[in-house]
């Protein structure tokens, strides 16, 4: 699991290189899948099952400004400056897998936006502050709520982070809302993946014609930042890693 995540932060850290005006998306997805298959493992994303339609068709999810989650790269998507993007990539190596999300600044982005991305990355780790053995899995989704809400910002319902492990998506569901104290409680040595995904304005979301891509209703910009860590006692182990990102982008905070 140690091995499938850090791929992928250095994937993530691969990407921050050419995340610039005037790429395309499509371009992103083609680094990506060389990047991983280069490093003996295969992206988890590309023909991902689609209970509402047809498969995944890319190896990374790319949501820019207003897309929430899955965005599907394209030649059409065009990074302009002051645009966000999240970059959500999955690995499967070794026969686990490794599955995070940052959200990049394209340009100069608005002290506003940059605050939406603080808060959210803040967020996360709040969540994983709470993911410890003896807690409740609501510990870490109220930590992650009241953060974004204390600040006016929208929290996704419909949307949860999950376990994961030798599938990409297994029990529990980690919701970004929640009430402490409630839930199952977490023990030693099981693995999650906590991601916030916030939204400036209201938190209502829409699924677009290609049944993957979903938007924010009100077409404010979202955030989208998800770790993978193991359940330890007293601190959690992430798994993942944004060390790469920020050595190249720089920390929010």
């Amino acid at each position: 699991m140690r091995q499938a995540n850090q791929l992928v932060g250095q994937v993530l850290g691969e990407l921050a290189k050419h995340i610039k005006p005037g790429v395309t998306t499509k371009q992103l997805d083609k680094i990506a899948d060389t990047f991983i298959r280069d490093h003996g493992a295969t992206p988890t994303f590309l023909g991902f099952p689609n209970p509402y339609g047809g498969p995944f068709p890319a190896s990374i999810c790319t949501s820019v400004n207003d897309v929430v989650v899955h965005g599907v790269p394209n030649e059409e998507t065009i990074l302009k400056d002051g645009d966000i993007i999240s970059v959500d990539c999955g690995t499967l190596l070794n026969g686990f897998n490794g599955d995070s999300c940052y959200t990049f600044c394209v340009g100069e982005v608005s002290a506003e936006v940059r605050q939406l991305l603080k808060t959210t990355k803040e967020s996360l780790y709040l969540g994983i502050e709470n993911a410890v053995a003896g807690k409740h899995l609501g510990d870490i989704s109220s930590a992650v709520q009241d953060h974004c809400e204390q600040q006016g910002y929208g929290v996704v319902r419909e949307l949860t982070g999950h376990g994961i492990g030798k599938e990409m998506h297994e029990d529990p569901q980690v919701p970004n809302y929640g009430r402490r104290g409630n839930g199952i409680l977490l023990k030693a040595g099981m693995c999650i993946a906590i991601e916030p995904m916030i939204t400036m304005g209201n938190r209502a979301i829409y699924l677009m014609p290609d049944r993957w891509t979903i938007r924010t209703r009100d077409g404010k910009p979202a955030a989208h930042f998800e770790h993978t860590l193991a359940i330890r006692r007293g601190k959690a182990e992430i798994l993942s890693t944004f060390e790469e990102v920020e050595r190249i982008e720089g920390k929010l905070y």
